[in-house]
């Protein structure tokens, strides 16, 4: 088993099984994450049987790096071969703020977004949530460089494999870990509207970002085939029964994609959609994939469609692009080597 996969809770649990005490726990979990060792024997301050046990019961090794390509803005992508053989990608971006690490939750993606690289390959497996944990600790190793926040937004549907998606959570989480605070955690998704009222009940400040990408179902049914099962208004209302329960603002994605979703006219359906709801929009320039026919809305359509929704009082950002000239969008570089 992966040792990524235990909780602090769980490992606590193991060691006490084996009759150990407890603070031996927290030794193994000061090596793991903040010491971040690669074998048990690193473990100096640990009694010879122990790190035998430890060493006959879990392994470190999950993730071979295959590729790591560097955009000139900082982005850095991963694409990485589990023990599988399956490949995923995680992606390091650099903000004002600090780093922060987009990872992938499962390989391949059954959503099947039009304009994605992610779902040209369905879905093969589920991640555990010590392989997502594993991604941030390997893309720290490989850049040298600290990782202070999470988005969950790379290949694959994260409310799809929620069980392992909120195990993920706890570990990054936990003080005596990785310690990365669940407000420097964002979830997107691409809109499962049972999970999103399921979510608002989980008691953690993890924060929220929807796939909306269009006000009308015209449009974004022809974005994102779940629109054919969770229609604009069941997703719109998920959100409000998220914030109500909650009290805490939802980020709405909206991939800006030439004279499709971009013109004024949709900016005032969308602000009318998201009148009084205590929402952020963030316009995003459409990455062009190869396997998607769609262009990036130009910068005058993007500030005249942001316009308008500041007109309407709506909190938008035009986000800036990053990682263009690497693939740097979810499924690109998977893709590229299959």
């Amino acid at each position: 088993m992966l040792i990524y996969d235990f909780t602090y809770d769980e490992l606590e649990e193991f060691i006490l099984e084996h009759g150990y005490k407890k603070f031996r726990a927290e030794q193994i979990w000061n090596w793991v994450y903040k010491q971040k060792v690669d074998s048990f024997k690193e473990m100096l301050n640990l009694p010879d049987d122990l790190i035998e046990l430890l060493t006959s019961s879990f392994t470190f090794d999950v993730l071979e790096l295959v590729i790591k390509n560097t955009s000139q803005d900082g982005t850095i992508k991963f694409l990485f071969d589990l023990k599988d053989s399956n490949l995923i990608e995680t992606v390091l971006m650099n903000h004002n703020y600090g780093m922060s690490a987009c990872v992938t939750t499962q390989v391949g993606c059954n959503i099947g977004c039009s304009f994605c690289a992610s779902g040209v390959l369905k879905k093969k497996r589920d991640l555990t949530a010590g392989e997502i944990v594993a991604q941030i600790i390997k893309a720290e190793k490989e850049s040298g460089v600290r990782v202070s926040s999470i988005v969950i937004m790379g290949i694959g549907e994260p409310f799809d494999n929620y069980k392992n998606f909120v195990k993920f959570v706890q570990i990054v989480n936990h003080p005596k870990g990785l310690a990365i605070g669940a407000r420097h955690i964002t979830v997107s998704t691409s809109g499962l509207v049972p999970k999103i009222k399921e979510f608002a009940h989980l008691g953690v400040q993890v924060n929220l970002a929807v796939s909306l990408h269009a006000p009308t179902n015209e449009i974004r049914s022809k974005l994102m085939k779940i629109n054919d099962r969770f229609k604009v208004e069941e997703v719109v209302d998920a959100i409000k029964y998220y914030i109500h329960v909650t009290n805490r603002r939802v980020t709405i994605e909206y991939i800006m994609i030439q004279e499709l979703n971009d013109s004024v006219e949709t900016a005032h359906e969308l602000a009318k959609l998201l009148k009084g709801m205590n929402v952020y929009v963030n316009l995003i320039p459409y990455n062009t994939v190869k396997e998607a026919p769609y262009e990036r809305s130009s910068l005058e359509r993007r500030q005249a469609f942001y316009k308008v929704l500041k007109e309407h009082k709506i909190t938008a950002v035009l986000r800036k692009e990053q990682g263009h000239d690497i693939n740097a969008a979810c499924g690109q570089l998977r893709s590229q080597n299959l």
